[in-house]
C-alpha cells in the first residue's frame, strides 16, 4: 500500500508539470528516481510532514485555476489516480508535552492549485506521527462545508458495517493516517486541523521529542508574493515539580515561561520556505533518585464508566549509585516458515547484540520452536565471552525454518529453567510472527506456572512481528508476568524495535512494584493489572479507575537490585 501511494505521488509530480505559473517560478519538484532507485522512491515520496494531495483520476483537469492555459488533450485516465501535493499557505504546530506523552496539533491551510476552477477532485490528507503515534482527530473547513472525524461505537454491528463500507480514511502505514475529503473545487483553500498523541523517548534521564515536520520544497506556493507564516508553540510539564532544563531544539524557539516543572516556548516568523527538518526537542527533568507522583480526576460527564480516574508515574532517575540486577535470560524464538529470510536474520542480529550487553554473573539460554523445540543448552549458561560466542554460533546453525508453530512447550521449558532463580531477575524474551488456536489455554497455563514461581517470577517480554501475529495475545501474556510488549508491522524496523525491547527490559531498576494503600478503596481497577517493572530507559505510567475516598498519603514500594525493599512517597494532585 505504501509503495502504491509513493508511486501515485511520483506520477502526480510528473503531471504537475502541466501547470502554467505565469512569470513566477515553477513549482520545485525532487529529482525523479531512476529505475534502479525504485526502493528509495517509496521513502522519498511518502509524507514526512502533514500533507494534502489532489486525487487526479482524469489528467485533463490539471491546470492553474487562476491562469488557465492551453493544454494539449490527454487521452486516457490515471489508474490508480495520481496524487499531486497541494501547495501550503500557512502552518502552525502546537505541542503539549506531559510526563511521557506529547499531544500534538497541526493547523494549516492548503490550496487546490492544480485543478481547473470549473472542475473538482477529492483531496487526500496524510498525517505522519512520531513514536507510538495515535490519531485523535482531523477537522477540515472549506467554503460552505466542514468535515470532522468521529469515533464510532461498536455496539451496533449493522451500523458499524455500513459506516466501514463508506469510510474514506485509514492507515497507510502504522504511523501514517490518511483521510479523503470529497469533491473540492479547483482553487479552493482547505483549512485543516490534525491532532494526535505520541510518546516521548527517554534515555539516561533525558526526554526526546521528534515530530514529522519536514516539508518538501514543492509544497511552497508558486506565487512569490504570498506570505508564508510558520508558527510553533511548545509547552513542557514534567510533573515532578523539579527544574526542567532544555537540552536541544531543531528550531529557533523563544522561552516565554519558566516555572518549577514547566517550560513554555513559542516561535512565529514569515519564511521564504517551509521547515525542511523534523521538529525535535530534548530536556531533562529528573534527579539521581526514583521520584513519582499521582493524579486524580473525576470521571468525564459523558463517560459510560463513572468511576473516578487516577494515574501515577515513576521516573527512574540517573541510577549511578544503585546496584544493578543480576539477570537470567532465556530467548525463545519462532522459526516457523513465515520467519524465513530477513525477519529471522534481524532477530539473530538483535539477540547477538543483546548477548554482548549482558554482564559477568548473568546467565542465558536460547530456545527455538516450530513444531519441535530445540535448546542451545540443557541448563542456563553463565555469561562469558566463550559462552556468548558459542550461543551466536548455535543461532547461526539452528535458526533454520520448519513447519508448525507450537508455542506452549518452549514457554513451559523456559519457565522451568528459571524456576530456581535467587537474587536475580528472570526474563523470557518471546519472539513470534504467528498466532495459534490455543492462546487462551497458553495464558491460563502460564498464569498458574508463574504464580508458583516464588516472590520474583519470570518476566515474559513479548515481541510480535507482522499483521498476522496476535498482538493482543502477546500483550496479555506480557501483562500476566509484569513484562513488556513491543511490536513491528513490517520488516524494515525489526532489529531496531527488538533492540529497543531488549535495552528497556535489561535495564530494570525496581521490581514487584505495588501502590499502597489502594487496597483500602471501595473499588479499584489498575491498567495494566500487574504493574510492570521500572527500567532506567523508560518512565513508568499506570492508569486506573476507583470508587471511594482516595488516601492522602500514597507510597510506591518495590525491590532494588540488591533485593532490598524500596519505598517512595507519591505527591497526590487533584484536577
Amino acid at each position: 500500500m505504501a509503495e502504491d501511494f509513493a508511486r501515485a505521488v511520483e506520477d502526480g509530480l510528473k503531471l504537475a508539470k502541466r501547470i502554467y505559473l505565469g512569470n513566477d517560478r515553477a513549482v520545485a519538484a525532487p529529482r525523479l528516481a531512476a529505475p534502479m532507485e525504485r526502493t528509495s522512491t517509496v521513502h522519498a515520496y511518502l509524507p514526512s510532514s502533514p500533507m494534502v494531495y489532489a486525487v487526479i483520476p482524469d489528467p485533463g483537469i490539471v491546470d492553474n485555476p487562476d491562469l488557465p492555459s492551453y493544454q494539449p488533450h490527454v487521452h486516457g485516465r490515471c489508474d490508480p489516480p495520481a496524487l499531486i501535493p497541494l501547495q501550503m499557505n500557512a502552518i502552525e504546530l502546537d505541542v503539549d508535552c506531559y510526563l511521557d506523552t506529547a499531544l500534538v496539533t497541526v493547523t494549516g491551510t492548503w490550496r487546490v492549485h492544480c485543478v481547473m476552477g470549473s472542475k473538482r477532485c477529492d483531496c487526500r490528507v496524510a498525517v505522519p506521527m512520531g513514536e507510538h503515534g495515535s490519531i485523535l482527530g482531523v477537522e477540515v473547513e472549506i467554503t460552505r462545508k466542514s468535515y470532522a472525524t468521529q469515533l464510532i461505537a461498536a455496539q451496533d454491528g449493522n451500523e458499524l458495517e455500513k459506516t466501514t463500507q463508506t469510510q474514506s480514511g485509514g492507515f497507510l502505514k502504522p504511523n501514517i493516517f490518511t483521510l479523503t475529503v470529497p469533491q473540492v473545487d479547483g482553487g479552493t483553500n482547505l483549512s485543516i486541523k490534525m491532532s494526535w498523541s505520541q510518546k516521548l523517548t527517554y534515555k539516561e534521564g533525558e526526554f526526546f521529542l521528534d515530530i514529522p515536520f519536514n516539508f518538501p520544497e514543492y509544497v511552497t506556493p508558486a506565487v512569490k508574493k504570498i506570505s508564508k507564516r510558520e508558527k510553533i508553540y511548545l509547552s513542557v510539564d514534567a510533573g515532578t515539580g523539579t527544574e526542567v532544563i532544555s537540552k536541544g531544539c531543531s528550531h529557533q524557539l523563544k522561552e516565554k515561561v519558566r516555572n518549577a516543572g514547566t517550560l513554555r516556548f513559542s516561535y512565529e516568523a514569515d519564511v521564504l520556505k517551509w521547515s525542511n527538518t523534523d521538529f525535535s526537542f530534548s530536556y531533562t527533568a529528573s534527579s539521581s533518585n526514583i521520584v513519582g507522583g499521582l493524579f486524580l480526576q473525576s470521571a468525564p460527564v459523558h463517560d459510560v464508566d463513572q468511576r473516578d480516574v487516577f494515574s501515577f508515574y515513576l521516573f527512574p532517575g540517573k541510577q549511578q549509585k544503585i546496584k544493578a540486577f543480576k539477570r537470567e535470560v532465556v530467548f525463545v524464538v519462532d522459526v516457523s516458515k513465515s520467519m524465513t529470510g530477513k525477519p529471522l536474520e534481524d532477530v539473530n542480529n538483535a539477540i547477538s547484540t543483546a548477548l554482548s550487553k549482558l554482564s559477568p554473573g548473568d546467565s542465558f539460554n536460547i530456545i527455538t520452536f516450530s513444531d519441535d523445540t530445540s535448546l542451545f543448552s540443557t541448563s542456563m549458561e553463565l555469561v562469558t565471552s566463550d559462552a556468548v560466542e558459542r550461543g551466536i554460533e548455535w543461532m547461526n546453525k539452528n535458526f533454520v525454518v520448519a513447519d508448525g508453530t507450537n508455542m506452549l512447550p518452549p514457554l513451559e521449558k523456559a519457565v522451568e529453567m528459571l524456576s530456581n532463580t535467587r537474587g536475580s531477575v528472570p526474563m523470557i524474551f518471546f519472539v513470534t510472527d504467528g498466532s495459534v488456536e490455543d492462546e487462551r489455554h497458553i495464558c491460563n497455563v502460564m498464569k498458574k506456572r508463574l504464580a508458583s514461581s516464588g516472590s520474583v517470577s519470570p518476566r515474559i517480554h513479548t515481541f510480535g512481528l507482522g499483521v498476522f501475529c496476535n498482538h493482543y495475545f502477546l500483550r496479555t501474556l506480557a501483562n500476566l508476568s509484569r513484562g513488556q510488549h513491543e511490536s513491528v508491522y513490517n520488516t524494515d524496523h525489526i532489529e531496531e524495535r527488538l533492540d529497543k525491547l531488549f535495552t528497556r527490559a535489561l535495564s530494570t531498576v525496581l521490581l514487584n512494584i505495588t501502590i499502597e494503600p489502594l487496597q483500602d478503596l471501595d473499588e479499584v481497577e489498575v491498567y495494566p493489572s500487574n504493574i510492570p517493572d521500572l527500567t532506567s530507559s523508560s518512565p513508568l505510567m499506570i492508569y486506573g479507575r476507583y470508587r471511594g475516598k482516595f488516601p492522602e498519603n500514597v507510597k510506591a514500594n518495590g525491590l532494588l537490585g540488591d533485593m532490598s525493599s524500596f519505598s517512595v512517597e507519591l505527591t497526590v494532585q487533584s484536577f
